[in-house]
């Protein structure tokens, strides 16, 4: 929620980009705890490194800058702080809901949720205060991505593709795309969409780098470096000989693909169709493609790219046609992206950018990331709207831990390697086209079976039809395909776990409790 203490403290900078003029509206501030859990040495020999960019950052600027092709809030919202710098000033949000007024913001647009199309338009009716409630475009989106089966042509806003859609002979240029202004209208949950999906990445966001980048490196090294002690790392120069990373781009992805409908979000579009839709779309959370068959479809795209040598041990495969989902080809916007979740199926995983950049920031699995809150059973995850808000809201309470997340900023041609078990969030830094796999090698094949045999599993497996019963068959056709293989890692994971267990030389020859020497003959 924006803050009404913060706001006159200090009231933050947002610097429209290209224009000398101004505005100013204040800061969100949340209140949040984080546990400070020890993060593993690997981030030792980036120590120094943070420690001057964490200096270095003290000298950036307060503020956030709108994109350049940033439209003024639709119908006029200012956060609520802005209210109390007003003396005189009544919310018109309180006295156009009436006795609805006590419900909060979030609560109103649930209710409106509920409604169709029509009564959301007779509603906007009523009053100021219902019409910027009914006219806001995730309520709209809803509507189209819920109820409109078939062709999606996006159209500029939510609300003209729905009447296009619903009433094809109405002509939606005659909709106003910017609405009515509505004076003295101050909510915090309204504005914080808009402002959300028109901010662009603040510098200081994008600074820390501590990944360890490695090129030329053996398989050897890479499972020893990195895929045993289970660290993430970017990989370089492992994609050269793509296809795929001097050919895709827009027109031939277009051209090659035609009518193929590939799957965004919750309905199928074609990619030219997308791409009109991510060229309008200015929204907090844009939609994303990510599309797990898209080699079946269109089968020279499969065949454009070749997985990095390091990866190419998939133990998954020897299920064939029942194998969970495991290959997406990921085309956004630049905003676009995944909050923070752990990869299905306790697998690692890959992702190779083709085209454009993307931004990641990392936990590993004993620290859960600050405002994200897991359900005890793993099932369900409750984090920010959207990834900006996140950035906003809860990025600088990672400055002030002794260990940071992992970050960095993966560009074309790069890999980055992503360990079973880890916290990550994505965003794409401008438009961009990857390959992302997950997989299953010995060195998580332990995990992937104890993650597939949980009571619950049955709601957290993801990717296949028979959740109930992929744990037997893995297992069995990993037996007939490799014969002891499981025994065997069995085995040297109680062997590692005992070594870790064995008391040094030290505590062997030393009385804890007298705190003097012991001897044993």
């Amino acid at each position: 929620m924006l803050s009404c203490k913060t706001l006159l403290s200090r009231r933050t900078k947002i610097i429209r980009k290209n224009k000398k003029k101004k505005s100013k509206s204040n800061k969100r501030s949340n209140s949040f705890s984080t546990k400070q859990n020890p993060i593993s040495e690997i981030y030792q020999q980036e120590e120094e490194i943070e420690e001057e960019e964490e200096e270095d950052g003290d000298d950036v600027e307060e503020g956030f800058n709108l994109k350049a092709s940033a439209p003024s809030q639709s119908h006029g919202v200012q956060p609520l702080g802005n209210l109390y710098l007003s003396p005189g000033s009544v919310n018109s949000r309180n006295t156009g809901l009436g006795n609805l007024q006590t419900l909060t913001d979030e609560l109103v647009l649930e209710v409106l949720g509920f409604l169709g199309g029509a009564h959301l338009g007779f509603l906007a009716s009523v009053s100021k205060s219902f019409y910027v409630f009914a006219n806001h475009e995730p309520l709209w989106r809803n509507l189209v991505l819920d109820n409109l089966k078939g062709r999606l042509l996006y159209n500029g806003s939510w609300k003209s593709t729905y009447i296009a859609a619903r009433y094809p002979s109405f002509d939606v240029s005659n909709i106003c795309v910017s609405g009515l202004r509505v004076r003295d209208f101050y909510s915090d949950y309204l504005f914080q969409s808009w402002l959300c999906a028109n901010l662009e990445m603040k510098p200081e966001w994008l600074q820390r780098d501590n990944i360890i980048r490695r090129r030329g490196i053996s398989v050897e090294e890479f499972i020893s470096d990195f895929e045993e002690p289970n660290k993430p790392v970017l990989l370089e120069g492992c994609m050269d000989n793509w296809v795929a990373l001097e050919k895709w781009d827009r027109d031939y992805l277009v051209q090659v693909c035609g009518d193929v409908q590939f799957s965004v979000g919750p309905v199928e579009m074609k990619l030219g169709e997308y791409f009109r839709y991510a060229d309008q779309a200015r929204e907090e959370r844009p939609l994303y493609l990510f599309d797990p068959k898209f080699g079946e479809k269109v089968a020279i795209l499969g065949s454009e790219y070749e997985v990095p040598v390091y990866f190419r041990e998939d133990l998954f495969s020897v299920l064939g046609s029942e194998r969970p989902d495991y290959r997406w080809i990921i085309i956004g916007p630049a905003g676009s992206g995944s909050s923070f979740h752990i990869d299905p199926n306790s697998t690692s995983a890959w992702n190779a950018v083709i085209k454009g950049s993307k931004k990641w920031v990392l936990f590993p699995p004993d620290v859960v990331p600050p405002g994200v809150h897991p359900s005890p059973d793993g099932a369900e995850v409750a984090c920010p709207v959207s990834i900006i808000e996140w950035f906003m809201n809860f990025y600088g309470a990672t400055k002030t831990w002794k260990r940071k997340p992992i970050e960095c900023i993966c560009k074309a041609g790069e890999v980055i390697f992503v360990p079973q078990g880890w916290w990550h969030l994505v965003i794409n830094l401008e438009e961009s086209v990857a390959i992302t796999q997950n997989y299953v090698s010995r060195r998580n094949l332990l995990n992937v079976l104890d993650f597939l045999k949980r009571p619950n599993a049955s709601t957290l497996v993801s990717g296949t039809r028979d959740r109930v019963n992929l744990y037997d068959k893995f297992k069995s056709a990993i037996e007939a395909s490799f014969p002891g293989t499981i025994d065997h890692l069995t085995q040297k994971a109680e062997e590692k776990k005992a070594q870790q267990k064995k008391p040094s030389f030290w505590d062997s020859v030393t009385d804890s409790k007298a705190g003097a020497f012991k001897f044993s003959f």
